[in-house]
């Protein structure tokens, strides 16, 4: 259960037990002392950490959550209160109409989650204007009950954005080795098997995209690094595309050959650097990351290309000097990200 790699792979089973056991103890809690409307507390459980968010998000939504539920009680009992003192139901459909109409002008765009969630709880509590003002407030104190419950159960094996991140980032890169040993033994880039591998790397590289605001509060990497990490894999993917569409034609046994002593020492780093990157990331070695690379021989960038042979050439030692350095940004980074 402590292991961050079993913790990820499980991490579904992990979320439901979690989830199961902070309903139980809503449900136990506000029966126990008998509060009026206590499911409201389990439906705000479910609602902050029902959806399979990790640790960074959770105190996010939570936040939002008791800032929505506090902005809509405040209106949902002013309203229940005007109904009472004036008892004219058709003003209060229309007020209630007018302040449900500016939440959802503010739901969408930044803060809408907050806005939602007031809108709705003008309903949660107010009903529809002729709810008693002491069901309102206890419906009110069950929310924020829920949301103190559900940040305590986040914390029981949270499950952090920061594991998903590296793991996957781990099995980018081999899958980058994996196409790159394609590329260099001749095999084709339009069988299925080469295609399969690259549209596994464009979906990954849209999902640590969305893992990184979640990453950056976690463990406090800037977005800007974290960027500079994703600019790299992608660099690396574009690379590894234009490679395989660019080689020698494998019947031309001279040049390949040709090219496979000349790149010898730019092969065998691009390879080994990938994999010790997966298994530093995996395993959690960040040591591995701290070992100096091999120069490669000739490794001048800004060369004249007068063939394409050349091009390919330049382009393989391109990928060899953006692969070296990831690896420092993911050693200069790695005492935050290895938790």
């Amino acid at each position: 259960m402590l292991d961050p790699y079993r913790r990820y792979r499980h991490a579904k089973l992990i979320h439901a037990v979690r989830v199961s056991l902070g309903l139980l103890a809503t449900i136990l809690l506000t029966t126990g002392i008998h509060l009026p409307h206590g499911e409201w507390a389990s439906v705000t459980m479910l609602v902050v950490i029902g959806g399979l968010q990790h640790h960074g998000n959770i105190g996010k939504k939570a936040a939002e959550r008791a800032i929505g539920t506090l902005i809509g009680a405040g209106v949902g009992l002013l309203l229940v209160a005007q109904q009472a003192w004036l008892g004219m139901p058709w003003l209060t459909y229309f007020a209630m109409s007018v302040v449900c109409g500016f939440f959802s002008y503010h739901a969408i765009g930044k803060g809408g989650y907050t806005a939602l969630l007031s809108a709705i709880t003008v309903f949660i509590v107010a009903g529809h204007g002729d709810n008693p003002v002491t069901d309102g407030l206890w419906r009110g104190v069950d929310i924020l009950i829920g949301i103190a419950l559900a940040l305590a159960f986040s914390f029981a094996l949270p499950l952090y954005a920061v594991y998903s991140w590296r793991y996957n980032l781990a099995d980018a890169l081999r899958d980058c080795a994996a196409i790159y040993g394609r590329i260099i033994n001749g095999e084709s880039v339009a069988a299925d098997e080469h295609l399969k591998l690259m549209n596994r790397l464009n979906a990954v590289m849209v999902q640590l995209r969305s893992l990184m605001p979640s990453v950056s509060k976690e463990v406090r990497v800037s977005m800007t690094e974290l960027d500079a990490i994703q600019r790299n894999l992608r660099m690396c993917v574009s690379i590894l595309e234009i490679l395989g569409n660019s080689r020698p034609n494998a019947d031309d046994s001279e040049a390949m050959a040709h090219l496979q002593s000349a790149l010898k020492t730019e092969h065998r780093q691009i390879r080994v650097q990938l994999i010790g990157m997966a298994r530093a990331l995996k395993s959690g070695a960040s040591q591995r990351l701290s070992r100096p690379a091999e120069p490669p021989l000739d490794s001048t960038l800004d060369m004249p290309v007068y063939s394409p042979l050349d091009g390919y050439r330049l382009l393989t030692r391109q990928l060899a000097a953006n692969i070296g350095e990831m690896r420092q940004r993911l050693a200069k980074t790695a005492p935050r990200w290895n938790i």
